[in-house]
């Protein structure tokens, strides 16, 4: 279940504001949504395959440069249109497995 919302986490993340790899990753294993920061880069390069997010570079102040994410208008667009589905989808689910 978690494959299927995964992404529209990340563009979720990634509407707050830019963020590079391993910030993604801390935010996405501290949730159990992802294993590793090793599913995470994948899932990443899909995104931008899709036109959905896009990558800049920005100097570190404890390191080398780092490589951070931001959604284009296209991944806004797709997170909109998640958004709108959730919500009813969520609360039927809610209606259908909730608590007695």
């Amino acid at each position: 279940m978690r494959r299927g919302v995964v992404e529209y986490c990340v563009l979720g993340l990634l509407a707050r504001e830019p963020m590079y790899g391993w910030q993604l990753a801390d935010a996405l294993t501290g949730t159990g949504l992802i294993a590793s920061i090793g599913t995470l880069y994948p899932l990443l390069g899909r995104l931008r395959d899709n036109g959905w997010v896009s990558t800049f570079d920005r100097p570190s102040e404890s390191g080398p440069v780092r490589k951070y994410y931001e959604l284009t208008a296209y991944g806004r667009e797709q997170l909109a249109q998640f958004r709108a589905q959730w919500t009813p989808f969520a609360r039927t689910v809610t209606g259908m497995v909730g608590e007695e």
